[in-house]
């Protein structure tokens, strides 16, 4: 015990940084040889200062302190050592300047926290968030990326290499974490595309959108490595995206995360000159929180950087507060066969070059959701692809771009049907037997319908053969779909932008006509009108109705009581149907009326004597009657 002692005393004497644990390591040899004196009453003076202190000046008179300390014979060297050492240490370490040293604690490991961003996203208009782009040749995740961003599958996602799935600019809000932002999926890049080609128009899209956007996530296949046209890319972001900041995303690396082939694969990525990659997988959602992580900043900085006057969020809660309740947001579908001109209307109805066009039949893949305002009302567009009939032979995007189309078409508040004016002009039928179905499905899911015939430019030139047509189409339309009267007809040309106000202000009244409600009070006055003129073929028989009532709108919906248990007959609904269009001017949306009978009331006399009776009977009934009256047996 005595050799570790001393053994402990040169370990001092090497390192001087021990001291802290040296007065342990005596107190235990002192105990184990039993030497251990009590410890020596404090003066009064000295009861608050440091246990170190009062050793060192119960040996070293240069403190100034004295006071006799019997020490064992191991304590007064180790002591006088100690002392002797303390002399040579700095000012700020020294008991006399500051408080004694206390020992280490171990620090504990806190969990690292999320810092939240500097500014609140969910409370910025639409119109004012930043604009961040996805980039990059065709087939490597740029919509998958999409869909994660937006939370919903909307871009058609197929594994096409030798083709491109995406052909226009879909536009969604993306929530990240707290972030939003306007995220833009754009086509396949191909810098060595032919001028006039389909490839060739994506580019010089992605180009013009590009010119709005602020950020861009360039998006590389990490199992494909870094392909030639990759670089070429990069050089073409370089010279047409200047100002706006660029991140590589090395996307598909959920399988090489297994592997750690990430180290390898980013130090390829750093061939492009854009800075630090980030491994993600837009399938699985890997890597998501470092893009939260990089993204943060920059939008906070580009949000800081606007006026506060534009994105105060009070201006913006105050005027959509101020909106009429009729003037809620319009959701508009543009369906119809291939190359009718629907992606051409659209552009039109925009007034900006938003979706390709082109003489191609089946251009439009993906269905293209677009707002605008048009007087102060917020429109919805979608522009769907062509419609097809289902032939069991369709593969690939073209099945998927049917499906879309349908379930945009139950999706929205009024349908616009697109016809072609000179394929009209040269058959002997308006409607084909794939636009008859569109039309009678938009009525069987109780939406508005409008019919536009387009192209009505190539016509120009043949009065005689314009008015037969106009006046043909009309009566086409309402011997196919006798369900519903007054469809509206608009003939347009989107090409040269002719009609565009026109079907805009068609949309719009028939919208409001779909949203339209009645009081009670008015349609049971419409009611006792029309039963007076009705022609019934038995009176006798004849159901009455009570009253008449809407119990829901978009579309009208209304429900008539009748007395008893006899219903109207087919005959007797289509009157009422074509009734209420008339006189309330509905025409161009479906109408449902359902039947409700009232039961009779039972007559309380009659339940009364009922009543009565059977109280009789019970009072007089065996059980209850005296023994006396028993009749003997």
């Amino acid at each position: 015990m005595v050799s570790s002692l001393f053994r402990s005393l040169l370990l001092l004497r090497r390192n001087p940084n021990t001291l802290r644990r040296l007065p342990a390591q005596f107190h235990l040899a002192a105990a184990a040889l039993g030497t251990t004196p009590p410890p020596p009453p404090l003066p009064p003076l000295l009861g608050n200062l440091p246990k170190t202190l009062i050793a060192r000046s119960s040996l070293n008179p240069s403190h100034g302190l004295s006071h006799p300390s019997p020490s064992p014979w191991f304590h007064a060297p180790a002591v006088g050592f100690c002392a002797g050492a303390s002399v040579g240490d700095e000012v700020g370490e020294s008991p006399l300047m500051g408080s004694s040293p206390e020992p280490e604690k171990p620090r504990s490991k806190k969990k690292p926290q999320k810092r939240k961003a500097r500014f609140d996203f969910t409370k910025v208009d639409v119109a004012l968030l930043p604009t961040v782009i996805l980039v990059g040749r065709p087939n490597v995740g740029k919509s998958a990326l999409f869909n994660r961003l937006i939370r919903r599958r909307e871009a058609l996602v197929y594994n096409t290499p030798g083709d491109h799935v995406t052909r226009d600019v879909r536009e969604g809000i993306a929530k990240l974490g707290d972030l939003r932002f306007r995220v833009l999926d754009s086509a396949g890049l191909e810098t060595a595309a032919t001028s006039g080609s389909i490839l060739s128009r994506t580019a010089e899209m992605t180009e013009n959108v590009i010119a709005r956007s602020q950020f861009a996530i360039f998006l590389i296949d990490v199992r494909d490595g870094l392909q030639p046209l990759d670089l070429e890319v990069g050089k073409w972001l370089r010279r047409h995206a200047q100002g706006v900041r660029t991140i590589v995303a090395m996307n598909k690396s959920e399988s090489l995360d297994e592997r750690g082939l990430i180290t390898a694969a980013a130090g390829e990525a750093y061939a492009l000159g854009f800075g630090d990659p980030i491994a993600i997988s837009a399938e699985t959602g890997l890597g998501m929180a470092e893009l939260y992580e990089i993204l943060r900043p920059m939008l906070d900085d580009y949000m800081l950087q606007l006026p506060k006057n534009e994105h105060n969020q009070e201006d913006t809660t105050s005027e959509e507060e101020n909106n009429e309740e009729r003037k809620l947001p319009l959701q508009l579908a543009i369906v119809g066969r291939p190359n009718v001109g629907k992606s051409t209307l659209l552009n039109t109805l925009l007034q900006e070059e938003r979706v390709l066009v082109g003489p191609e039949a089946g251009l439009t893949r993906d269905s293209i959701r677009a707002q605008f305002q048009f007087e102060n009302r917020t429109v919805y567009l979608v522009d769907t692809a062509g419609w097809l009939q289902r032939s069991g032979q369709e593969k690939g995007p073209a099945s998927l771009s049917v499906v879309q189309s349908r379930k945009n078409l139950m999706r929205a508040h009024v349908v616009a049907l697109v016809l072609d004016g000179e394929e009209i002009a040269k058959a002997k039928s308006s409607m084909k037997h794939a636009e008859v179905v569109i039309a009678r499905q938009a009525i069987e899911e109780g939406r508005g319908l409008v019919v536009i015939v387009n192209k009505m430019d190539l016509l120009r030139g043949n009065s005689l053969l314009i008015g037969k047509v106009m006046e043909a189409v009309p009566k086409e339309i309402q011997t196919v779909i006798p369900q519903v009267t007054g469809i509206p007809v608009v003939f347009v040309s989107a090409l040269e932008g002719r009609g565009r106000v026109a079907v805009m202000h068609q949309l719009i009244d028939t919208y409001e006509k779909w949203c339209l409600r009645l009081p009670t009070a008015r349609l049971n006055r419409w009611l006792r009108k029309v039963m007076s003129r009705h022609s019934w073929k038995d009176l006798a028989t004849q159901p009455k109705v009570k009253y008449f009532t809407q119990v829901k709108a978009r579309p009208p919906t209304f429900v008539a009581f009748l007395s008893g248990k006899a219903q109207l007959s087919d005959t007797d609904m289509r009157f009422l149907t074509k009734s209420l269009k008339e006189d309330f001017n509905l025409g161009g949306i479906p109408i449902r009326i359902m039947q409700r009978s009232i039961p009779r009331r039972a007559d309380p006399n009659k339940n009364s004597n009922n009543l009565r009776t059977r109280m009789n009977l019970r009072a007089r009934s065996d059980k209850r009657l005296a023994p006396s009256e028993l009749a003997p047996s």
